[in-house]
């Protein structure tokens, strides 16, 4: 195998372990792009392997495509892993046995990943598999320029799927899990005001040559195109209305109604309500700096880097 695994971290000493342990039996390179960690990541990257280092965070796109531009990379495939992802051991074989074998025309590997929340597969409400671009060859991958929602793309050549275990599951509580979607929130709202208001380079819209997964592409293109354009308290409702009961949500249970609830209604809402009230807040503003300043000023983020 040669394999190169890049994780971003900050404090993930709960998950960070578990993560690299995973792709211990693949990974010829494992390297841990840190933003300060305050707790043991560092420490337990290190005892597992990895080349770990530390660089400020501005948002996920850029901070991966820093590592993508910076790092020692050697080997002739790349996998982004999250810190609290994890490869079960039917994909790493997988991994391991047909990389090598792939032909010269295959630019980037789908994985299909499975959410688990509060220790609970979600198998339904559209929840899995998720379609996610995470291998690809060295030199024919990059991440999207976006504040939320940035996807892999690959260029040069076409994509195939490898099934197996491959999982999302977050270790903390409710109350991490609901400032972690207030932060989303913040970026999401940005990315659509954006939309409209071009303020930022905008990424998104893939040159011919470029290619993601056609799940996560054709999902983006009905958020953007009809999603957004329609008024969040309806377009929220519906939405967690079409995940519990059309694609049948309602069958994951308790703690799965429960996590449709908040990802799929109050986190949809959260975000609607965030446009709305950045948009008053912008009202009258229309040169791309000033509404930079004003969107800084208001959520903290380091919109001009």
């Amino acid at each position: 195998m040669s394999l190169a695994v890049i994780v971003l971290t900050f404090n993930e000493e709960r998950h960070i372990a578990r993560a690299l342990e995973s792709v211990a039996g693949i990974a010829s390179e494992i390297f841990i792009v840190d933003s300060f960690s305050t707790d043991r990541t560092v420490e337990l990257a290190t005892s597992h392997g990895a080349t770990v280092v530390e660089h400020a965070f501005i948002n996920y796109a850029k901070q991966f495509q820093w590592a993508l531009d910076n790092l020692p990379i050697t080997a002739p495939w790349i996998m982004r892993l999250d810190a609290d992802e994890i490869i079960e051991p039917d994909l790493a074989e997988r991994i391991r046995t047909e990389l090598p074998a792939l032909p010269g025309d295959v630019a980037g590997i789908v994985l299909k990943r499975k959410t688990i929340f509060q220790g609970k597969w979600i198998r339904h409400g559209g929840r899995y598999p998720m379609l996610l671009l995470r291998i690809w060859r060295r030199g024919q991958g990059r991440i999207e320029s976006r504040w939320m929602d940035e996807h892999m793309v690959v260029r040069g050549g076409r994509s195939v799927v490898l099934d197996g275990g491959f999982a999302d599951d977050n270790r903390n509580d409710l109350t991490f899990f609901i400032n972690k979607h207030n932060k989303y929130a913040t970026r999401e709202a940005i990315d659509i005001i954006n939309q409209y208001r071009d303020f930022l380079p905008r990424d998104g819209d893939h040159a011919a040559q470029e290619k993601s997964s056609l799940q996560a592409d054709f999902k983006r293109f009905v958020k953007e195109k009809i999603y957004n354009r329609t008024p969040y308290l309806i377009s929220a409702s519906g939405y967690f209305l079409y995940r519990v009961v059309f694609r049948l949500g309602f069958l994951d249970g308790k703690t799965g109604l429960l996590y449709h609830a908040l990802q799929g209604f109050w986190y949809r809402l959260l975000v609607g309500a965030k446009v709305e009230e950045l948009e008053e807040a912008l009202a009258g503003l229309d040169d791309p700096a000033a509404i930079r300043a004003e969107i800084r000023r208001r959520t903290g983020l380091s919109i001009d880097d």
